[in-house]
């Protein structure tokens, strides 16, 4: 049986809007961390992260931040123009979160996955960058490189990532995501990259992809 839990009311992290799906899957199942698109919520996100991974644990957290109330995960000050001190402060936030609900819910131990689309792929290939010790392994889906003409990495990661674009995405556009392949591969990240025609979105050939390549993750 699948149940889900919604933070309402408290304090702190409890505070924090989430859906924390239990494995249903063996104890070394991993959790993953669903992070949703611009004007989405926790509930969208899911079932995309049942796709990738069946039988894991599912943490997926809402966006804190409001634009013309639509939800993301950090400010922009335009299409493509991100507020990269925000950024870099919300991925810190939402890396205490991960850390609050690994011991809240008892899911240390478990291998975490960060994925998410569009503005939530952004928000795991930061954190991945930022905090590889809280999401070492990194699924994005028409994600770009989140930190504009900055290099926040200083230290060498270890971090596994998966990018899936489309060649024709004006929202992600392929020579943002050839800095993020540079960028990450120069910091010490193990990159694979999927590339297809067309431009901003999920496609089943995308979702396949992903899933053998978490399963191959073992």
């Amino acid at each position: 049986m699948t149940t889900s839990t919604t933070a309402a009311g408290g304090s702190g992290f409890a505070a924090w809007p989430h859906i924390l799906r239990p494995a249903t899957g063996p104890s070394t199942s991993p959790l993953v961390l669903a992070l949703h698109g611009t004007g989405g919520t926790e509930s969208d996100i899911v079932g995309l992260a049942e796709r990738i991974a069946p039988g894991a644990a599912i943490l997926a957290p809402r966006g804190r931040v409001d634009e013309n109330g639509a939800g993301r995960w950090f400010r922009r000050a335009g299409e493509g123009v991100f507020d990269v001190d925000d950024v870099i402060f919300r991925a810190g936030e939402l890396a205490e979160f991960v850390g609050w609900a690994l011991t809240e819910y008892d899911l240390g131990g478990r291998p975490v996955i960060a994925t998410g689309f569009s503005n939530g792929a952004n928000m795991a290939l930061a954190l991945g960058m930022l905090h590889p010790a809280v999401a070492p392994t990194v699924v994005a889906f028409s994600g770009m490189y989140p930190f504009g003409d900055r290099t926040p990495v200083s230290d060498p990661i270890t971090t596994t990532m998966l990018l899936l674009n489309g060649d024709d995405d004006p929202m992600a556009p392929s020579t943002s995501v050839d800095t993020l392949e540079t960028s990450a591969r120069a910091s010490g990240a193990t990159v694979t990259r999927v590339r297809r025609p067309g431009g901003h979105g999920i496609t089943e050939a995308e979702l396949a992809e992903a899933s053998r390549w978490v399963a191959d993750l073992g």
